[in-house]
């Protein structure tokens, strides 16, 4: 699998709505598997507004943009650090098996890397977080949604199967988390955006 956070644009011509699709989760993927850096705050702080589509995500968006703007890189990294990392224990788990223990036997990690492997897929070199991490499983998504690592775009079956079975039982525990952390700052518009972007795919998948 390409490396987790991969740059948000698309190589290879794809349909308006799905290009918008996976820029959403490799966003997700780069925010969630570490603090965005001065370069990224820049880069998002300039990024245009979205008009159409869903009010809420417009204005998680806006919200996000906003933050970038005046977001210190150290501030955020160190509430990254404090959220998903901490001392002893995080604040915020950051693995979706710790929200779906109660559904199957078989630990998430161990899911994830049978389906990995199935889709002819791996943890990127020089990842050591386990692959239920919620940054390999967006990852996963965007390479699905607008291909790479050597493969094209998945069939919507394919990115379905892997949406409903290893990250919608999780992701919206997780973000709710996230938005209800008393030290979550940054990551409240990130965890806002998520959850508006999850439930346009929750919505979209059940459509189709």
């Amino acid at each position: 699998m390409e490396t987790v956070a991969a740059r948000v644009e698309i190589q290879r011509p794809l349909a308006p709505e799905d290009a918008a699709r996976a820029d959403f989760h490799a966003l997700l993927a780069a925010l969630l598997q570490r603090a965005p850096d001065a370069r990224m705050l820049a880069t998002l702080a300039v990024a245009p507004p979205i008009e159409g589509g869903s009010e809420a995500l417009a204005k998680a968006w806006s919200d996000l943009v906003a933050a970038s703007a005046v977001m210190d890189p150290e501030a955020a990294a160190e509430e990254y650090e404090t959220l998903f990392v901490g001392v002893g224990k995080a604040k915020v788990s950051i693995y979706s098996g710790w929200y779906t223990s109660a559904l199957w036997t078989e630990p998430a990690r161990v899911r994830v890397i049978e389906a990995l492997a199935a889709l002819g897929l791996a943890r990127p070199a020089g990842v050591t977080e386990p692959e239920d991490h919620f940054a390999t499983l967006f990852e996963t998504m965007r390479v699905l949604v607008a291909g790479g690592a050597g493969r094209g775009p998945a069939s919507l079956a394919e990115q379905k199967r892997f949406w409903e079975t290893h990250v919608k039982p999780g992701v919206g525990h997780f973000l709710a988390a996230v938005l209800e952390a008393p030290e979550a700052n940054y990551y409240r518009r990130v965890a806002a955006v998520g959850e508006a972007f999850v439930g346009i795919e929750n919505e979209s998948f059940n459509l189709g």
